[in-house]
């Protein structure tokens, strides 16, 4: 879906920035804060905030010198934008997704809220990764983040906590399983089963 935006806006760099400030439209940030969280040159970032600026897509405030922006609510074609931006979004086919089989011994990746636009999710993404390699997750999760927009929220355990939280029946998990989720990895024998037996009662 990113692509065909890419196609749409012109660049990578317009789909970020235009997203960026959608999906986060209270708060205000400088060029280099947007051009940190979306993984883009600043150069870019200020071409895009100056292009955005003459249409009144962001606005501009100087506090102690040092400029932010932030979205403009009222820009005509606000809410058409953000329910384009948010279709994109929410869709499990992110590319960063793929490289999450590096970060360690991965044994289960399912994904809900923001990437199936499911808000009442209390995570966007279970992780069952045995001998995590912290840095290359980190890595990922920056990446995914500067993909959609928007701070991804997870959680992460091995397989022995994921197996002693299903037998305890943790609220958490199985409030998660039960609602609408994707598997994008699943290597634990008998979940399926599990998550078949849950939606019968």
């Amino acid at each position: 879906m990113s692509e065909i935006l890419e196609m749409l806006f012109g660049s990578k760099s317009r789909v970020r920035v235009l997203r960026f400030f959608l999906l986060n439209p209270e708060n205000e940030y400088s060029a280099e804060e947007v051009a940190t969280k979306n993984m883009i040159t600043l150069a870019s970032v200020r071409k895009e905030i100056a292009s955005l600026k003459k249409i009144n897509f962001i606005k501009e405030k100087t506090k102690k010198g040092k400029k932010f922006y932030n979205l403009d609510q009222q820009f005509h074609f606000y809410s058409e934008l953000k329910s384009l931006i948010s279709k994109s979004t929410a869709s499990p086919e992110s590319k960063s997704l793929t490289r999450l089989s590096g970060i360690g011994e991965v044994k289960l990746v399912l994904v809900s809220g923001i990437f199936l636009d499911y808000p009442k999710s209390k995570v966007d993404m279970v992780l069952v990764v045995n001998n995590v390699n912290r840095g290359k997750l980190k890595n990922v999760m920056n990446s995914l983040e500067a993909e959609i927009g928007r701070e991804v929220s997870f959680a992460l355990m091995n397989s022995e906590e994921f197996k002693y939280r299903l037998d305890m029946l943790d609220r958490f998990l199985l409030d998660f399983l039960e609602g609408p989720h994707t598997e994008l990895v699943d290597k634990i024998p008998g979940l399926k089963r599990f998550i078949l037996g849950l939606k019968k009662y």
